[in-house]
């Protein structure tokens, strides 16, 4: 899935390790990413956990997308800093399913994010 994933991809996300409902994806911050504090930018780091996420409730086979996402941030990130995102599924019931994401710098916890996500029905052709 990854691999069409232009969006991430072109932020230098790279995924190093997945399995059934787990991925982890690591992503350094440029100096696009970051804002007015010198500060890693918020979205960017969603967007990271948002990408590990996708990669971890992905990683049974059917298309499955989010179905919505909370993060709370809880340490700044920098200028040059190299960000791993772990998202672990939690439970999955019927076509929905609940995963944590934590995002980390080193040993240093940036964000946890928790994602609900919604596996997609067989898509119909359209006249």
């Amino acid at each position: 899935m990854l691999d069409d994933d232009l969006a991430s991809r072109s932020l230098g996300m790279r995924l190093v390790d997945a399995g059934a409902g787990f991925a982890t994806v690591r992503m350094t911050v440029t100096d696009t990413m970051v804002n007015g504090h010198a500060l890693a930018h918020g979205g960017y780091v969603f967007l990271l956990a948002d990408t590990a996420f996708a990669c971890a409730c992905n990683s049974h086979g059917p298309v499955t997308v989010a179905a919505g996402a909370d993060i709370t941030f809880v340490a700044s990130a920098k200028l040059g800093d190299e960000l791993e995102a772990r998202a672990v599924e939690r439970v999955t019931y019927g076509r929905s399913g609940i995963y944590d994401v934590t995002i980390t710098r080193a040993d240093d916890v940036i964000a946890e994010f928790r994602g609900r996500s919604r596996t997609l029905r067989e898509s119909r052709a359209h006249p």
